[in-house]
């Protein structure tokens, strides 16, 4: 669409009625526009409050979830060993059970036991264990072994036999206190009970270092341990129920063995029974004690079938787990009843990766406010919520401190509002569109086509007529829809007035320019007769009326068309005596020094096609030109050279040069040098002279080309020679 300027006519004054369409417009887009930024204020403000109430009921459940795992025997496990449960995993350290003791002979009791406490490491062929103590002292000073491992047919080891490599067995050391305690417990089969699993005893001995036995060794008092083996190989499915027992299985299938062993450890018993100290429970080098528990087939030197030591255990059950319950910036903080706060145990909730939001809309939603239950009228930022709980466990109470992180909630709000904010920028940008469409293709064209027929209803108006009503145009507002029509309807009618003026203009400028033709070849010669009948004579009074006379006539427009319809008779001239008269009689026209120059080899007479009349103001043009720009008291060459077919005429004089982009266009109507010299009384320069050369010498067959050379400007007029 084209752009649409205002008129060039006098407007008269609109009053603002005559704009009520376009103000409605605008006003019902910018409120459109305000109503879809308020719109998503109020639901950014109803989400916040949503997600303010959600963070409230997730804090409650966080702390629910997090105080049902510290009551589970798990959560009490973790607790009571959080000072050394993250040290590492391998070599074992006992730790402090949530219950007195563990029921080792009893294979269900003990395994469910060691489950539900989360007590156990895990190995990567499926193998555990689980080292303790109870948290009762009175119970007996014992460290329990419990878990499992893979083995083949177990291999008992018979009563008496001295040589416990010749059996399944279980090899433990402790290292507590500077010492280390080492037993040696091989398997003992006992009779089965009537289902496929196996059933023994470890009974343990001192390990001495040898292969065998002292033949008055002893069990030692107080170890007990069994083991239990299941019928079920590894890698086979389990037997039908209809099956006998031991069908379906291989002799040297893998099946899982479930071992339970108490160790005596008598630095507990005797800490027990000392009265002069006042007993410790937990012992507080609980920490540093190690175990290390080895399951080893039959044979010497064999690989052992389970090892506590292997790498690639993992943790078992820590606090660290509970922060997965935990809302991102949660704080958790456990602290023993009647200790300092520098014991207390921090849990954080995990970091989750901000997600990038606008700096500018987190700010909004901190700034919107909020007036959800229990935060206060109008409140932007409230108080993080908290709450506090008293976990009570065997060995003692711990106050439990919950802290929530409301910034959290702020920062994933203005995440997601970053995300829809580019569909809000969407919204607006189609208002400013359709406001874009409507305002160009609508209401700025009633608007501009109100204006132009307002000026043309003023400017018709008496004492308002003239020329310039043909400076309205309303072309560019013509279409296909009714405001087109009615543009193209008023674009005719103005183009028919338009088309009148033009005519009449035209008449009149063709006039102009006949008699500025006419009085333009007339000023010429006469400027010669004021040359030849100076002040003294006469007739020198007459000439000077008909120059006044001429001035009066000569208008200020172009010629060009009264020239180019002027005929010029065709003739023969000789073009040396032609320029030799001309060099002879130009100091009669005012124009002094102009030479010759007849040089050596001279043609003599030079027939040419030319009218002697037509080719004596082309010269003298040419010449008054060269006089205006030379040096005073330089010459103006003439110079005649021939061809059997042409023949040319260079007028040259000393001077300034033309300029590189005037060469060609000084020969155009109206290209003049603004800063060429006047003599007094020529007044203003048009640049018609050497059109006017140019245009008679094309009528008489030549051509006329300007060049500059090197110490001045050179015009050639080149002819068509006669014979």
């Amino acid at each position: 669409m084209k752009r649409l300027l205002r008129p060039a006519l006098d407007i008269p004054r609109l009053g603002l009625p005559a704009f009520r369409l376009r103000i409605l417009v605008r006003s019902v887009f910018v409120l459109l526009a305000l109503a879809t930024v308020a719109l998503s204020v109020v639901v950014l403000k109803d989400e916040k409050e949503r997600a303010w109430q959600a963070y409230q009921h997730g804090f409650v459940r966080s702390q629910a979830e997090v105080m049902a795992r510290l009551r589970h025997p798990s959560g009490q496990l973790a607790l009571l060993n959080a000072g050394h449960l993250g040290q590492g995993v391998t070599p074992l350290a006992p730790l402090l059970l949530p219950y007195a003791a563990i029921d080792f002979d009893d294979p269900q009791k003990s395994q469910q036991a060691v489950e539900m406490a989360g007590c156990s490491v895990q190995y990567p062929d499926g193998a555990s264990v689980c080292a303790a103590i109870g948290n009762n002292p009175y119970a007996g000073g014992f460290i329990y072994l419990v878990g499992s491992f893979y083995a083949g047919e177990l291999i008992p080891r018979e009563r008496g036999a001295l040589v416990p490599a010749e059996a399944h067995r279980a090899r433990i050391s402790l290292d507590m206190r500077g010492a280390t305690y080492r037993w040696i417990a091989p398997y003992e089969a006992m009779p089965p009970q009537g289902s496929a699993a196996v059933r023994g005893r470890l009974t343990g001995f001192v390990d001495n270092g040898t292969p065998q036995l002292d033949a008055r060794a002893r069990p030692v008092r107080d170890f007990r341990g069994w083991l239990w083996q299941n019928g079920q190989c590894r890698d086979l499915p389990p037997p039908s129920a209809s099956a006998p027992a031991g069908e379906g299985t291989t002799p040297d299938c893998l099946r899982r063995t479930h071992y339970s062993i108490r160790l005596p450890v008598e630095l507990f018993r005797e800490a027990l029974f000392r009265k002069d100290e006042r007993l410790v429970w937990p012992p507080e080098d609980l920490g540093q004690m190690r175990v290390r528990v080895e399951m080893l087939a039959p044979g010497e030197d064999t690989k052992p079938l389970f090892d506590s030591n292997a790498p690639g255990a993992q943790l078992a059950a820590s606090l660290n787990d509970l922060s997965r319950s935990l809302l991102p910036g949660e704080r958790v903080q456990i602290r023993k009843l009647g200790s300092d706060e520098a014991s207390a145990i921090t849990l954080k909730g995990l970091d989750v990766q901000a997600e990038p939001s606008a700096p500018w809309l987190l700010r909004l939603i901190r700034w919107l406010p909020l007036e959800a239950a229990g935060v206060g009228p109008a409140a932007a930022t409230p108080a993080a919520p908290t709450a506090l709980d008293i976990l009570d466990t065997p060995t003692g109470n711990y106050v439990v401190n919950f802290t929530g992180h409301l910034r959290g909630v702020e920062q994933s709000l203005a995440a997601v509002a970053t995300r829809l904010s580019w569909y809000l920028g969407a919204m607006l940008a189609a208002i400013a569109l359709a406001w874009l469409v409507v305002e160009v293709g609508l209401i700025r064209r009633v608007t501009a086509l109100t204006r132009r027929a307002a000026a043309v209803s003023y400017n018709v108006q008496p004492g308002h007529t003239g020329p310039r009503l043909g400076d309205l145009d309303v072309s560019d507002l013509r279409g296909s829809d009714e405001l087109g029509i009615l543009a193209g309807g008023l674009a005719d009618l103005l183009q028919r007035v338009k088309d009148d003026l033009q005519r009449e203009q035209l008449r009149a400028q063709q006039e102009r320019d006949m008699w500025h033709a006419v009085g333009h070849e007339i000023m010429s010669p006469l400027q010669s007769l004021m040359a030849l009948n100076g002040p003294e004579d006469p007739g020198h009074r007459y000439v000077q009326r008909m120059q006044q006379a001429i001035h009066v006539l000569y208008g200020t427009a172009s010629p060009a068309e009264a020239l180019q319809a002027a005929d010029v008779p065709e003739g023969r001239l000789d073009l040396d005596a032609f320029l030799r008269n001309v060099a002879d009689n130009a100091h009669f026209a005012g124009i002094l020094d102009v030479v010759y120059d007849l040089g050596p080899g001279h043609p003599g007479p030079v027939i040419v096609r030319a009218d002697e009349f037509a080719l004596e103001d082309v010269v003298t043009h040419i010449l008054r030109n060269a006089d205006r720009y030379r040096p005073t008291g330089s010459a103006i060459t003439l110079t005649l050279m021939a061809s059997e077919s042409t023949a040319s005429a260079t007028l040259h004089n000393q001077g300034s040069t033309i300029a590189d982009d005037l060469l060609e266009r000084i020969f155009e109507l109206g290209v003049s040098d603004p800063a060429s010299p006047t003599p007094l009384g020529e007044g203003e320069h048009r640049g018609q002279g050497l059109f006017v050369a140019k245009t008679y010498m094309a009528k008489m067959g030549g051509t006329i080309n300007a060049r500059n050379t090197s110490d001045g400007v050179a015009f050639v007029l080149t002819f068509q020679r006669l014979g």
